[in-house]
């Protein structure tokens, strides 16, 4: 559990579209095997330390003559960004996907000091 620790807490969120394969007949689409995909997000403000990113499919277009093979996940968490990361294997055909996402976390207060 991440216990924050001051009185001013940030939550920003947005969503991203990561590909749109059919319409290019890229890799999602027309691949096979382990294929993979890193988006950076970066936050609107950054966070005084790291906070707690969650992120999930909230669109997916998917053929219905393979298997549903998906992982998303939130990865190089710092205080500016983070890196969305999808993947899919096998014959997954994947035409395209949106991933939405949510941080929480401590932000900076005007009364910080930074003493060298």
């Amino acid at each position: 559990m991440k216990k924050l620790q001051n009185h001013l807490i940030g939550v920003d969120q947005g969503e991203v579209v990561l590909f749109s394969d059919f319409e290019t007949d890229g890799p999602m689409w027309s691949g096979d095997g382990h294929r993979s995909l890193r988006r950076a997000v970066t936050f609107s403000s950054p966070y005084r330390s790291l906070p707690m990113v969650q992120c999930w499919l909230s669109m997916v277009d998917i053929s219905n003559t393979t298997n549903c093979r998906t992982d998303v996940q939130a990865e190089d968490i710092t205080e500016a960004g983070f890196a969305i990361v999808f993947q899919t294997w096998g014959d997954t055909k994947i035409a395209r996907v949106r991933v939405a996402w949510q941080s929480i976390g401590e932000v900076p207060h005007d009364d910080d000091w930074d003493v060298v």
